[in-house]
């Protein structure tokens, strides 16, 4: 009888400096990743698959720089995004969080810092998937179903899709899901800027910054909302924001948008 094997976690560095590259493929081979490298985002895209557990992206690549990279890479795939920043301007973090970027690291940093950031998307990640639970093991589901409906939005608790009776389907960041089941567990309360920098930035937490507001002007976003006038998510002044339509669970669709 063979010997079950557990499949090494596939991660992909991208970044132009050579040094940065090689160190980071032997430390991270060492703690028992596998490790694929490239020098520039093209690179990069050519062989992008879905086998992929995490990506490091480096911001500023020759030719199409991490930004245009992280878009793309969300036009198709939620794969985890640690983005790598040695802009000390919090404008860059803000972009990234804007592309759907899961985390960021500004240089120069301590490997052993990185590898934390993995190990803790990774594993928010298979907890998620293993108990069908959201991401983040402190957002707690009001029920076991894989699929939440609300406002005309079905959301794959799985999957991590959100599909609009129109027939659009927006495949969601890690970052975005976690803010969206913390707000579709929560429907009708107001959720404070703490509550939400807990949920969505955890250690990094900052209220006071840009971050929340840029996030979920995000979400609202995926969600189609009026910039000016959003019905789903309120804004309720001095206090945070506030889902404002009724979510049900469901234990299968039986329709197709």
């Amino acid at each position: 009888m063979g010997t079950l094997v557990n499949k090494l976690k596939h991660l992909f560095v991208v970044d132009d400096d050579a040094e940065i590259r090689d160190l980071l493929k032997l430390y991270l081979e060492k703690h028992q990743f596998q490790v694929s490298t490239a020098a520039s985002g093209e690179a990069f895209l050519d062989v992008f698959t879905d086998d992929i557990d995490l990506i490091v992206l480096d911001i500023m690549l020759p030719g199409e720089d991490g930004f245009s990279v992280c878009r793309s890479i969300r036009n198709s795939s939620s794969v985890p995004v640690i983005m790598l920043t040695a802009n000390s301007d919090e404008m860059d973090r803000i972009v990234g969080l804007e592309l759907g970027a899961d985390d960021y690291l500004a240089k120069p940093f301590n490997p052993r810092e990185l590898l934390a950031r993995i190990k803790a998307i990774l594993r928010r990640t298979d907890n998620r998937q293993a108990s069908n639970q959201p991401e983040n093991p402190r957002v707690e589901q009001p029920s076991l179903q894989q699929h939440l409906q609300f406002a005309g939005f079905t959301l794959d608790t799985l999957s991590r899709e959100l599909a609009h009776v129109d027939g659009s389907i927006t495949a969601l960041s890690g970052a975005d899901f976690n803010l969206l089941m913390l707000f579709l567990n929560s429907p009708g309360q107001v959720l404070s800027r703490d509550r939400i920098a807990e949920i969505t930035r955890g250690r990094d937490s900052n209220p006071l910054d840009r971050f929340i507001d840029v996030h979920v002007s995000r979400l609202r976003q995926r969600l189609k909302e009026d910039a000016r006038h959003p019905q789903l998510i309120k804004t309720v002044r001095g206090e945070g924001y506030i889902l404002t339509v009724a979510v049900e669970a469901k234990d299968e669709i039986t329709h197709k948008y």
